[in-house]
């Protein structure tokens, strides 16, 4: 597949052919989904802990005798039916909800969602990207001036430059990662996907084997 490189200033310069493994697969949403969900789900992280009867402190002692009081039988203060008891069926944060996959669907999930980004001209190649100075403003300027403009971008770089990840981390709408750290959740989350000509090579020396 030919598609369109852009320098800086937002022009059309050449165009580079992208590898069919990776930008020519054809689109599974039931595996995507699946990928996604699974990522979503180890990033989670839980915070909600209710202790149960048998962790909340106190409640060794029998309130009242078993019989004689008129009352109703009680045999723990920390009983989940009274005040400042345990807590029945309580979130825990030993609750797992990793999802493990194979490393193969993870891969094809990818190149699928990378596919789609390329099929709806939804993928921008850059030739280089050149700061002077390093600043916000710098990389603003040369992203109003892509197709990705005012919109979510993700920018992924063939090697980390910290130059440039400093530039874009304050652009609104802008996530930045490297090309070898991409995933389907990355890829989902941002409508365009922005990448240096140079990360097709990374892309593809990381995932296809």
């Amino acid at each position: 597949m030919k598609y369109p490189v852009y320098n800086i200033d937002g022009k059309e310069i050449e165009s580079t052919n992208l590898p069919k493994k990776i930008f020519e697969v054809a689109f599974n949403a039931d595996l995507v989904h699946q990928v996604a969900v699974s990522q979503m789900a180890n990033k989670r992280q839980i915070s909600a802990h209710a202790k149960t009867r048998a962790e909340v402190r106190g409640g060794g002692r029998k309130p009242w005798r078993q019989k004689g009081t008129g009352r109703a039988r009680h045999g723990s203060s920390r009983s989940p039916i009274w005040r400042g008891g345990g807590i029945t069926f309580g979130p825990r944060n030993d609750k797992v909800y990793a999802k493990n996959l194979p490393k193969k669907m993870r891969r094809k999930a990818l190149f699928m969602a990378l596919s789609e980004k390329a099929r709806n001209s939804q993928l921008i190649i850059l030739d280089k990207i050149e700061l002077e100075k390093g600043k916000t403003k710098e990389m603003a300027k040369i992203i109003s001036a892509l197709p990705c403009k005012n919109q979510s971008c993700l920018l992924a770089l063939p090697n980390h430059d910290k130059k440039i990840f400093l530039a874009s981390r304050n652009i609104k709408k802008t996530n930045i990662e490297d090309a070898r750290n991409l995933n389907v959740l990355d890829v989902l989350n941002s409508k365009y996907l922005l990448i240096i000509k140079e990360s097709i090579k990374t892309i593809e020396k990381t995932f296809v084997k």
